[in-house]
């Protein structure tokens, strides 16, 4: 989810102003991606930029609140209507961690595999934890959880998959040539 897409979602709520914006975003998301402010108001100055908001008069509180314009909607409904591609996500740094531990010299993959089980383990149990908490609560929080449940799980199998394939296709070490006496009788000296 891009901030940009998430900011336009919550003014289609109706108008806000940055602080109010960043605390829905968080609540949103259930604090999972927390906000500066000053991300809030650098991605508001582009919306307005690119006429996808509009800046309203500022209140008493001296807060100028923004409102979603009809481009701004049709951005988000566009947003919503197209699916999230997989090559379209983030490089996944994990991967990519695995894969230079195992051509890296000096560096244990197995330990590198154990040490992220061990944290995805203890992720997935406090996201466990906080589902068991939040009772038939905000759905919108639950589901946001579940799909982190999710993820750690996923990870987790991947693990083990990783480390299976290390076992069955990792090549062995060469053992040491052994010379026998009966090796030796056809060699003169």
């Amino acid at each position: 989810m891009s901030i940009k897409h998430g900011l336009l979602a919550l003014l289609e709520r109706g108008p806000m102003y940055g602080y109010q914006l960043r605390v829905a975003f968080e609540e949103s998301t259930g604090g999972t991606w927390p906000l500066n402010i000053g991300q809030v108001y650098t991605t508001l100055s582009r919306l307005e930029r690119d006429e996808l908001v509009r800046a309203l008069p500022e209140n008493e509180g001296g807060q100028r609140p923004y409102e979603i314009t009809e481009a701004g909607r049709a951005d988000l409904a566009g947003w919503f209507g197209t699916p999230i591609s997989r090559s379209d996500r983030p490089r996944d740094e994990l991967a990519i961690k695995l894969a230079l531990a195992l051509t890296t010299p000096g560096v244990d993959a197995r330990t590198v595999m154990q040490t992220q089980r061990t944290a995805t383990m203890r992720t997935l149990q406090e996201y466990t934890r906080l589902k068991s908490g939040a009772g038939n609560g905000d759905l919108a929080w639950r589901l946001v959880l579940d799909a982190m449940i999710f993820q750690a799980e996923a990870e987790v199998r991947w693990l083990d998959h990783c480390e299976a394939s290390l076992v069955r296709y990792a090549p062995l070490p060469a053992a040491p040539i052994e010379s026998t006496a009966h090796d030796q009788e056809g060699v003169s000296k």
